[in-house]
């Protein structure tokens, strides 16, 4: 069966589908937001000029770096078979054609993700996000028990925070198959949101609660860093 591209509305994936085994993400550096604007334009050509490679890949989606320089991918898949068969079987035809129109692409690196939990800051929030921020937590080993505590530890403090920041849309952790990483999916309102919550009293997001300190202060942590997108193109298989 032939499947087509269809276009995400908002430029969003479902975080939260069924049928996902593996996430991936990774990122390019294109230099400039001129390049940022080409690039996610070659993106979007070259996929829809093509039928989508497999219905193992759910989703596919593009997030423009408040660098100026950055573009982060996500993209959903059945499992890792599924993504080892479209890298080598779709991925170099695609990449030549976005690095004709955009040359000296930087690809910085890949990881590979599951989905641990979700949890949104309003009941049936249907806000549509403006932002995306990505909050990338690094241990100092493998260790998947530590993993999922850390973020555990996180719901705890957003479940006793007593001055939740109204900008905040939803937060969906991903732990890395590697056991070394965790990754927040978090979507805002707005960036501007996201810079008032990080400048109210406290250290980050959350009040100067002891839950709070209990994440910053998580044994094991070794580095880490918060970054700003903007949701740009998402894609999935159609038929």
């Amino acid at each position: 069966m032939t499947l087509t591209v269809n276009v995400q509305p908002d430029a969003r994936p479902d975080l939260t589908r069924t049928g996902v085994g593996v996430v991936k993400v990774s990122t390019w550096d294109v230099a400039t937001p001129e390049r940022q604007r080409a690039a996610v334009e070659a993106i979007s050509r070259t996929w829809q000029s093509r039928e989508w490679p497999d219905a193992g890949l759910l989703s596919y989606t593009v997030h423009v770096g408040e660098d100026g320089r950055t573009l982060l991918h996500y993209s959903q898949w059945r499992d890792e078979d599924a993504y080892q068969d479209f890298f080598r079987t779709f991925r170099d035809d695609r990449n030549a054609e976005i690095d004709a129109a955009v040359p000296g692409i930087e690809r910085l690196d890949l990881r590979s993700y599951e989905l641990y939990r979700s949890g949104t800051h309003q009941a049936d929030d249907r806000r549509v996000p403006g932002c995306v921020v990505i909050v990338d937590v690094e241990f100092e080993g493998p260790d998947a028990a530590r993993q999922q505590a850390w973020v555990d530890g996180v719901f705890e403090a957003l479940e006793t925070e007593p001055h939740p920041h109204p900008g905040g849309i939803s937060g969906h952790f991903h732990v890395s198959v590697d056991e070394t990483r965790v990754l927040n999916y978090a979507e805002w309102e707005s960036a501007q949101a996201h810079r008032d919550a990080l400048a109210a009293p406290g250290d980050g997001i959350g009040s100067p609660t002891p839950q709070w300190a209990k994440v910053m202060n998580f044994p094991g942590v070794t580095g880490g860093g918060v970054n700003r997108y903007t949701p740009a193109l998402s894609l999935s298989a159609g038929v």
